[in-house]
């Protein structure tokens, strides 16, 4: 099943937003195009490398076409709106105000290509008063509000372990050009759409639990760890031989895990009453849930909990899930020969729809240019 097969897309992005969104309609079965300066996107640089090639840039650019271009050069840039002709949908993270700079923004583009589909992500957005500035994922996450609610309690804030403000504008991007390209079909002129993604904006809309604090109370969240602030028990809890995971939201669940624990006392335990009171004695409750977690083994803990029916887990590093029967069987990783490589994680009817071919060696399509 490739959903996106014929849709052509013009990829002037580099590094990680726009090429993560990419590659996630590249496995859908588009066509993407990769448009790089003379001397390649920067991620082509960046370690960790196999056969003198960036695992990264491979893993981001799977399957995917490369044509170098000068856009600054008459001839290039000729040659670029050839492509716009055929393309369905451009798709940069330049800074604002550069694609102006250049003649290719949205607003030249469309009086020639009406249908094209314009996607431009950026750290603030095309408007309002940080868009001129600079931004990295870490500038991003720090604004967002998201690093000051994460790390251990009472510590300072923390860069969540992955550049999640490069990643969720890469996937709001790839969504919205989906329902943009629905829409145009729909549409008897086919006009195309201009789509502005702000990574910001991105992490700022994803923090449901957060919003809902600052909301309900005008406050905003402080980091607290692993455990939830909502709802409790839900933490990590010290086992015999390391942290085990346990998540309890509901009357029924925290009922379970008494019992599991022997201890049906807790249940009636006015402290201990509703997800409220809980959250309220968490402190209390963790140290009597870690007495007996303390007294086993994390996956004893987990087997008995799983045959209670109460959400638990050990903690895994990324080595542990990728060596999983679950990645195994989920099919997790795709076999690139030397290496493996991530692919969108959805099954349609069942299938995993993946693009296995090999990512570009820089200009290695340039014979695409006619003339």
């Amino acid at each position: 099943m490739q959903p996106l097969q014929g849709v052509t897309i013009l990829d002037l992005s580099r590094v990680l937003a726009g090429p993560y969104c990419t590659s996630m309609l590249v496995d859908l079965g588009a066509e993407v195009i990769k448009i790089e300066a003379e001397h390649g996107d920067d991620s082509r640089h960046i370690a960790p490398f196999m056969e003198d090639e960036s695992i990264y840039f491979s893993m981001l650019n799977r399957g995917k076409k490369s044509l170098c271009l000068n856009l600054k050069d008459p001839k290039d840039k000729s040659h670029f709106d050839t492509l716009c002709k055929n393309a369905d949908v451009i798709v940069e993270n330049f800074r604002p105000g550069v694609t102006s700079r250049l003649g290719i923004d949205e607003k030249t583009l469309r009086e020639r290509h009406p249908s094209l589909i314009y996607c431009s992500i950026s750290g603030f957005g095309q408007t309002g008063p940080m868009t001129s500035k600079p931004a990295y994922d870490i500038i991003a996450q720090a604004l967002s509000g998201i690093m000051a609610a994460t790390g251990p309690e009472g510590g300072p804030p923390t860069r969540i372990g992955e550049s999640m403000g490069d990643v969720c504008a890469g996937m709001f991007s790839s969504w919205s050009i989906c329902a943009a390209l629905f829409q145009r079909e729909r549409d008897p002129e086919r006009k195309g759409c201009y789509l502005d993604v702000s990574m910001l904006d991105c992490l700022f809309s994803m923090q449901v639990t957060n919003l809902a604090q600052y909301v309900a109370n005008d406050q905003a969240p402080s980091p607290i760890g692993n455990r939830h602030p909502l709802s409790a028990p839900f933490d990590s809890f010290q086992a015999s031989d390391g942290k085990v995971i346990i998540a309890v939201i509901s009357n029924g669940l925290f009922k379970r895990l008494a019992e599991c624990m022997e201890m049906s006392e807790l249940i009636s335990d006015e402290r201990f009453s509703s997800d409220e009171r809980r959250c309220a004695n968490q402190a209390e409750l963790k140290a009597i849930i870690e007495a007996w977690t303390e007294q086993d083994t994390v996956d004893g803990i987990c087997i008995k909990l799983d045959a209670a029916g109460v959400p638990a887990s050990p903690i895994w590093d990324i080595k542990q899930t990728s060596q999983s029967q679950h990645a195994d069987s989920r099919q997790l990783l795709m076999d690139m020969g030397q290496w493996r490589s991530p692919a969108q994680p959805v099954y349609f009817n069942g299938k995993k729809v993946a693009n296995d071919q090999p990512a570009p060696k820089l200009g290695q399509h340039n014979s695409l240019l006619k003339g």
